[in-house]
C-alpha cells in the first residue's frame, strides 16, 4: 500500500474548533482548512465572522474556505464578496443550490469571472459537476466538492462517479475536485487512487494518520490487549 508520503491528493482538515485546527496546522499532511455553518454552529460559535478572522489571522499560508449561509442569491452574492476580502487564502464556499432547488450556477459564474475563488459545496450529481464546472471555467482557482461519502451513505459506491468528475472537469486547469464527507481513513487512498486533487477530512478521521501502514498482526495484538484491559477494568467475573 502507498504511505502518506507517496500520495498526491492533497488532504485539507474538515472542522470548526480552532484548537484542533491549529494543532492540525503544524501537521505538514495538511495543506488546507475548510468548515461550514454546521461545524461552526456544533462548536458553539456565536460570531461568524469574528472566528473566521482569527483563522485568518493565524494560518495565512494555506487555503481556506468560509461558507455563505444565505438563502437569496442577492445576498449570498454580497457575503461572498464580503467574505473574499478577509484574506488572500479564502475560498468562499457557495452551495450548489438553495434550499428551493434554484441552481447557484449563475452566481457562481458571475463570481468567477471576477476572480473570487471559490469553493462550490454539497454536488452528489455528475450533472451538477457538470453544470458548476463549465460555470467556473478557466477564471480564478476554484474547487468543486464532491460529497462522496453522503453518496456512499445511499448503497452507492461513489468511486465511478468520483472518477468521471475528474474527467469532466479535466478541460479546466484551474478547478480541483475536493472528495468531501470521507467516512473513514480508506477514503483517502480511493480519492488518491482515481485522481481526485484533495479530500476534506474530519479531525476524528484525522487522528487515524498515525495507523497508516500498521502492521496488522501488530495490530491484532493491541485489539486483544485492549479487550482484556477493558474487561479487567470492569470487573467481570463468571
Amino acid at each position: 500500500m502507498k504511505l502518506l508520503d507517496e500520495l498526491k491528493v492533497k488532504i485539507f482538515a474538515d472542522g470548526a474548533d480552532m484548537d484542533g485546527i491549529l494543532e492540525l496546522y503544524r501537521n505538514p499532511y495538511i495543506t488546507g482548512f475548510t468548515t461550514n455553518p454546521t461545524l461552526m454552529q456544533k462548536s458553539g460559535i456565536s460570531d461568524y465572522e469574528k472566528f473566521s478572522r482569527q483563522l485568518l489571522e493565524k494560518i495565512s499560508d494555506r487555503p481556506i474556505s468560509l461558507e455563505v449561509f444565505s438563502d437569496e442569491f442577492d445576498d449570498m452574492e454580497r457575503q461572498a464578496r464580503k467574505i473574499s476580502t478577509w484574506g488572500k487564502n479564502v475560498y468562499v464556499k457557495i452551495p450548489v443550490t438553495n434550499t428551493r432547488r434554484e441552481s447557484s450556477a449563475g452566481l457562481v459564474r458571475i463570481l468567477a469571472a471576477e476572480g473570487v475563488q471559490l469553493n462550490v459545496t454539497a454536488l452528489m450529481t455528475l450533472e451538477q459537476v457538470n453544470t458548476v464546472s463549465r460555470a467556473l471555467e478557466n477564471h480564478a482557482p476554484s474547487y468543486i466538492s464532491v460529497f462522496a461519502g453522503r453518496i456512499a451513505d445511499t448503497g452507492r459506491d461513489p468511486m465511478l462517479q468520483m472518477k468521471k468528475a475528474v474527467e469532466i472537469m479535466s478541460p479546466y486547469k484551474t478547478q480541483e475536485l475536493i472528495w468531501a464527507s470521507p467516512r473513514e481513513l480508506l477514503n483517502i487512498f480511493q480519492a488518491d487512487e482515481i485522481g481526485c486533487h484533495v479530500i476534506t477530512v474530519s479531525h476524528d478521521i484525522l487522528k487515524k494518520l498515525s495507523q497508516v501502514g500498521k502492521d496488522l498482526d501488530d495490530y491484532s495484538l493491541d485489539t486483544v490487549r485492549m479487550f482484556y484491559s477493558d474487561a479487567q477494568k470492569a470487573g467481570f467475573k463468571l
